[in-house]
């Protein structure tokens, strides 16, 4: 643990082999992580090229316990500001206006204080803290990239890219039925043509199991606006996610998305391009979080708050306890350069069939919602932010699942917990083949 120096990648005249993936967390250790390629000088000095944009030089960097180097990157180097809209943007100095609680009578919904709420420990962090060590005022903590993160996505392009997702709540005729790009979901969601200008909600923290390389498993929250059967999507999305494709191991980590068209050519995972400003020193986006939950055991929860600065029209992210993180500059959108449409919570993972079966990677806990508290993952408290940025509990959701036997979600409500549901299972089991 400590500082590192900052490490540049040499390339070999002609062929290099790599390994590519290796010693990754227990969740995964059944796999076969290690592979190596033949990769050709012209591919890494492309690759070398690309992650000489992204990974910017660092005021200094710290090594994290679980493997990850984290850069302290002056915030005017962010790679945010190198995108062609982002030109001239001024970093927002002034916090954003925040959003204010509106009471809401409970009289429809009595209930008594939740016992599972006893349960559960506050204030999962991440891992690269552990040592003491911080960024620099006036810097910003990035995950730094490397050859290996993305030899082992499919292409450069698709580094840092989520393939195309449409639940079911974005559909119209909803049929009970995998969807045909491989991603299943446990949702809940708002109405749709609504004028949403954030949301929120305590999220459980897992670390379920994923069965191949190119599967994630992720918990998050959408803000969606645009066409859903069309190319001009808009979507702002966080959460955590397991993703050994992207990370190279099995831990949940912190992540944030974005996109302005379908998923299509815009946007990213976390900094892996230009858009998303940071602007706190003490949270890293892509990094560890740690501790998390375990079966019958101590229940730890993230709480995730975005909305859209009613004075400048940016959405910002808020983590833990009301921690800034940063924001989406309204100038990346189109239909969000207004306000949401629609609202998700819940899970996603992608099911890839690589063994001719269902895929056997885990939502939330890896346990069916009926399994309940300490058993079954959670979202909790969901909340929206409406056109006069106030923050209030949803009053109403329709939860969706694609295949019930695989993953299902069941919603409820009490005064300690608002509107809440529990989601997540197995993949493949018996009545899920």
């Amino acid at each position: 643990m400590g500082f590192v120096g900052r490490k540049r990648w040499f390339l070999a005249p002609l062929l290099l082999a790599l390994v590519f993936v290796q010693g990754f967390g227990t969740a995964v250790s059944s796999l076969n992580y290690t592979n190596y390629r033949q990769v050709s000088t012209v591919r890494l000095e492309r690759i070398q090229r690309h992650l000489d944009k992204i990974n910017k030089p660092p005021v200094m960097t710290i090594e994290s316990p679980d493997g990850d180097i984290i850069d302290c990157v002056h915030k005017r180097k962010q790679p945010a500001l190198d995108h062609p809209l982002l030109r001239n943007h001024k970093i927002q100095r002034g916090p954003p206006e925040r959003p204010r609680v509106k009471m809401v009578k409970q009289d429809d919904h009595r209930a008594n204080k939740s016992s599972a709420d006893e349960g559960v420990m506050r204030g999962s962090w991440q891992m690269w803290h552990r040592n003491g060590t911080r960024c620099p005022r006036g810097t910003v903590p990035i995950r730094r990239s490397t050859v290996n993160d993305v030899l082992r996505s499919k292409s450069l392009f698709d580094f840092g890219k989520k393939k195309a997702s449409v639940s079911l709540a974005r559909r119209k005729d909803a049929p009970d039925v995998v969807s045909a790009n491989g991603h299943e979901h446990a949702i809940a969601y708002t109405g749709y043509l609504q004028e949403v200008y954030g949301a929120k909600a305590t999220i459980n923290v897992w670390d379920p199991s994923i069965q191949v390389v190119n599967e994630f498993s992720l918990s998050q929250i959408w803000l969606l606006s645009g066409s859903f059967d069309g190319s001009d999507l808009n979507s702002i999305e966080a959460g955590w996610q397991v993703s050994p494709e992207l990370y190279g191991d099995s831990r949940p980590r912190l992540f944030t998305y974005w996109t302005s068209d379908s998923y299509q050519a815009t946007g990213c995972y976390n900094l892996l391009c230009s858009g998303f400003v940071q602007t706190n020193s003490r949270v890293a986006i892509g990094a560890a979080i740690s501790p998390v939950s375990s079966y019958s055991g101590n229940q730890y929860d993230i709480s995730i708050l975005i909305w859209k600065d009613p004075k400048l029209g940016n959405w910002w992210m808020s983590f833990g306890d009301n921690t800034l993180v940063g924001y989406w500059p309204a100038e990346l959108f189109t239909h969000l350069a207004n306000h949401a449409t629609m609202v998700e919570w819940g899970g996603e993972v992608v099911n890839s069939r690589a063994s001719g079966e269902h895929t056997s990677t885990q939502m939330g806990s890896g346990h069916f919602a009926e399994d309940g508290f300490g058993r079954a993952s959670y979202f909790r408290n969901l909340e929206i932010v409406d056109a006069d940025n106030s923050l209030s509990s949803v009053q109403s959701i329709a939860a969706l699942a694609e295949n019930t036997n695989c993953y299902n979600i069941k919603s409820s409500y009490n005064n300690e917990w608002g509107t809440h549901f529990y989601y997540g299972g197995p993949g493949r089991n018996p009545q899920c083949p």
